[in-house]
Parts: structure tokens; C-alpha cells; sequence
């Protein structure tokens, strides 16, 4: 027996409380798939702030494929890569890798620095030259007259127009683009993340950061931006903050870049502060780089990686290494953080009339359950569809009384469950001139699919089902439709 066959329990059962049909009632098992959907999945970084890291080894044709849940490739670089003269940019860095993904169907992610700790000039040299103030440093001493690295002043004039006219330009190619996931507010801080420690340790007004989360806004109105956690403090436990305050007013969400850095219990800090976001918006969670976190003893087998999507709820997770090392070291933790790492839409029970007549009315019933950490963002509507022999769409039934986004969460195995019915009406008869009459539909046995998505019935959302029709829209049973 096939596996689709063991995943769908059926039976069928009288219903008198509905027209008396015989009911056909389905209940699919998950199948266990890790599930590529929107806002939500794993984040390969190609580019780690070094170029070099750590996509440079795989060859153009390798998209990692075999990595279960990766939806999306990271791009995480300094600006002078981008604008290494003023006013003329070298977008192919970025779109290059970007196309081989999107080529598959998965989304891209940018970060874009202007302060590092392995180059001098992650802000273009041409910004100083142009009178940006600034100051040398060295890691682990801070600002140095003799300091080999180069860190703009984040408030100055002159730095601010070439950073607000370069947004321009990058938000022109990618703000509203279907195929960006997220972008992060990265101007401010070593790295990019909003601290810094590893550069001038000059610390820096909240006012000058939210400058930076404005000018992001101005930009790139139509794309989910986030900002790390360490712009109110690297290891300072809080739930709120004036800027994380203002972050959720004006839709950016909260990433971490923070994850078992330190051996537990300072594994992560703030959680707590996430608490406030994964409500409303994706939060994002980047661990340290594999290896030097098991240098460090602070990966345990992946146990706090799995435990810290918990307690986030996050939705999007970095792989943070060498990837197909990553994977293979890390098998097992992954599957488990696939199974709830974002959302996970459970279809528990599905009921439709084993026949129903041509213009009768008849009744669908469903129950839903969310088993992952983070609500359904992108939201969706169940909908029922009928296809004949040959693949041909006959009908379609949207249940729109239940947005899914509403499903609640909850923790492993502990889902609550939400139903909803419908009642619909297939191929009514036309009239077409004063005797002449045209069927909409024909009397016969017709496959039943489900899905979720638009409210015009178009697929949007992968359901961990067998028999995919490859739309995203997953074979239940038979129905007979009669005259």
C-alpha cells in the first residue's frame, strides 16, 4: 500500500444534521515535510560579511536542494562591494547568486554593512574622501589613531546623504520585489549589528538609530525590514524598549543575531523582548557560526538551537556555516526544528457529501490546527476543489469565514483545533436566451483536492500532505455529483 494511501484515514458516516448526506470524513496524518512557505524558513548565508563565506564553495548548480525547509539565501555584505565608486554599482555580487534561488522558487535576504572588523573600508572610501567623519579602530581596543579599520560617525551629514542616496538605488531594484524575504536595517554597528564592540566602542543616542530605522522606512515602505537585537544592548534581559518601541510602530520586526554564542545559561537574552513581535511580525533568529559555537561548547548537540525557536517563536533560522557540513553534522536537530520552526498548517479532519446533485446545496467541513511556534502571517482560506479525470478543474469551494492566520499556537503536540463549515452550491443552471439553458458543470465522479490560500481559491500555502498536484493542492477522495 502506497504511503499517500497509509496518511489519510477515511470513512464514511451518516450526517442527518446536514441533509441527511452520507458523509465522506477524511483524516490526514502529517506527513512529516519540511514545508517552504512564505515568511517563514531557513536562511543560508552565501555571503557572511567576508565575502568568501560561505557560498564560495558550492558550485553554481548547487541551490543546497537537498537542505530540508531552506526557503531563502541571505546576502550579507558591505556596502563598498555594492558602490565601490560613487553613483556606479556592481549589482551582479548580489543578483547572481539571488537568481539561482529564486530560480527554484525561493526568496532572497540582504543585510548591507558599514562597519567591519576584517576591512577597512566597509563604508566606500569615496564617503571619507567626500568628508564623512569617522574614526580608526582596532578590535578589542577601540578607536585608535593607527587603527587599521575605518568606522563612519552614524549621525554625520555627509555620511546620511550617501547612505540615503544609495538606499535609493538599492530600494529602486528591490523594494516590493516578490522575491526579497526580508532586509535588514544593517547601517549602524560592527557587522551590521547595531553595536560596537568589536569596532570604536563609542556608543551612540537611540535618536541616531532610529535616524537609520527611518531612513530604511522612507525606502523600503513595502518590505518587511528587521533589526537586531543588539542596538538596546547585547546581553541586557528586557521585554520592552524605546526603539524596539518604535520598531513595531512602524512594522520592522526582531532579529537575533545572538544564538549560542555563549555556553547556557547565557545562550540568548531576549526572548522576552520577542514577545512583543512574533504576534504581529516574522521574527528572525542567526546562530553563531557552527564551528566556533562547538569550540565554545555552547551548541549541545543542537538542543538550545530547537530550544530557542521556542522560546522566540521564531520563524526564520540561519544556517550560519558551511552548509552541506552543517547539515550533515546537524541532520536529526534540523528535522526536529522543522516541525515547528515557523508555522505548520495541520488539516485534522475534512468532510464533504459522498454525493451531492448538480444546484443542491451541500456542506464542507473542516478543522485546522497550527503546529508550528509563529502565527500564519501571510494568512489563508481553505478551499475545496473538484477535478475530472483528466486534471481539469470542475469547481471550486473557498471556506472564507476562517482565516487561518488566526489559528492560535501553542506548544509541541498541544495545538488547538478550529473548525469551520460551508455551505456551497455546484454548477448551477444557466439560462442563455429564453429556452435554451447551459450546465455549468456535468453529473459524474470527480477528485477531491484541498487547499489553502486566496479567497479566490489559488493555492498559496504547502500543507504537510501527500499527493501534491504540484499547486499545492492535495488529493482527499472521490465525489459523485449527480443529475
Amino acid at each position: 500500500m502506497s504511503r499517500a494511501l497509509i496518511s489519510l484515514a477515511i470513512a464514511i458516516l451518516p450526517c442527518t444534521a446536514l441533509h441527511g448526506q452520507e458523509r465522506v470524513v477524511v483524516k490526514p496524518a502529517d506527513n512529516g515535510a519540511a514545508l517552504v512557505n512564505p515568511d517563514m524558513g531557513w536562511t543560508m548565508h552565501f555571503y557572511s560579511n567576508i565575502i568568501s563565506n560561505y557560498g564560495s564553495r558550492l558550485a553554481p548548480a548547487d541551490t543546497l536542494d537537498d537542505f530540508p525547509g531552506l526557503s531563502t539565501v541571505y546576502l550579507r555584505l558591505p556596502w563598498s562591494f555594492l558602490e565601490p565608486s560613487e553613483g556606479e554599482f556592481d549589482w551582479s555580487v548580489v543578483d547572481t547568486p539571488a537568481q539561482r534561488w529564486i530560480a527554484k522558487g525561493k526568496q532572497v535576504a540582504f543585510r548591507i554593512s558599514c562597519s567591519e572588523s576584517w576591512m577597512r573600508y566597509a563604508t566606500p572610501a569615496w564617503v571619507q574622501q567626500a568628508g564623512a567623519q569617522g574614526h580608526n579602530f582596532t578590535v578589542g581596543k577601540g578607536v585608535d589613531p593607527d587603527g587599521p579599520f575605518w568606522e563612519p560617525v552614524y549621525d554625520d551629514p555627509v555620511f546620511l546623504d550617501k547612505l540615503d542616496r544609495f538606499l535609493r538605488e538599492f530600494a529602486r531594484r528591490y523594494d516590493g520585489n516578490p522575491n526579497v524575504a526580508f532586509i535588514d536595517v544593517g547601517s549602524y554597528g560592527v557587522w551590521g549589528e547595531g553595536h560596537t564592540l568589536a569596532s570604536s566602542r563609542l556608543e551612540v543616542d537611540d535618536k541616531v538609530i532610529l535616524q537609520h530605522i527611518a531612513l530604511y522606512r522612507k525606502h523600503f515602505p513595502r518590505t518587511l525590514l528587521a533589526v537586531s537585537d543588539d542596538v538596546v544592548g547585547h546581553n541586557r534581559p528586557i521585554t520592552h524598549h524605546p526603539i524596539t518601541d518604535a520598531m513595531l510602530a512602524r512594522g520592522v520586526t526582531l532579529r537575533d543575531d545572538s544564538i549560542c554564542v555563549q555556553p547556557a545559561p547565557r545562550s540568548w537574552y531576549h526572548a522576552d523582548l520577542a514577545a512583543s513581535f512574533w504576534p504581529k511580525l516574522p521574527v528572525i533568529l542567526e546562530h553563531e557560526h557552527y564551528g566556533s559555537s562547538v569550540k565554545k561548547k555552547a551548541w549541545e548537540g543542537g538542543r538550545l538551537l530547537l530550544q530557542a525557536v521556542e522560546e522566540y517563536h521564531a520563524s526564520y533560522l540561519s544556517i550560519h556555516w558551511w552548509p552541506h557540513e552543517f547539515l550533515r553534522q546537524n541532520r536529526a536537530t534540523i528535522e526536529k526544528i522543522n516541525m515547528r520552526l515557523g508555522y505548520r498548517l495541520q488539516l485534522r479532519q475534512l468532510s464533504w457529501p459522498g454525493e451531492i446533485g448538480l444546484g443542491k446545496p451541500f456542506s464542507i467541513r473542516s478543522t485546522w490546527a497550527n503546529a508550528g511556534v509563529a502565527p500564519c502571517y501571510p494568512g489563508g482560506y481553505s478551499a475545496l476543489t473538484f477535478k475530472d479525470a483528466d486534471g481539469g478543474i470542475v469547481s471550486v469551494h473557498v471556506q472564507d469565514r476562517l482565516n487561518l492566520r488566526d489559528l492560535k499556537t501553542a506548544p509541541a503536540d498541544a495545538a488547538p483545533e478550529q473548525t469551520v463549515e460551508t455551505t456551497c452550491t455546484m454548477a448551477r443552471v444557466y439560462r442563455d436566451g429564453p429556452r435554451k439553458f447551459a450546465r455549468a458543470a456535468a453529473a459524474g465522479t470527480y477528485e477531491v483536492y484541498i487547499s489553502v490560500g486566496l479567497l479566490d481559491g489559488s493555492p498559496r500555502i504547502a500543507l504537510p500532505l501527500d499527493q501534491d498536484d504540484g499547486q499545492h493542492r492535495y488529493r482527499m477522495g472521490t465525489i459523485v455529483v449527480a443529475e
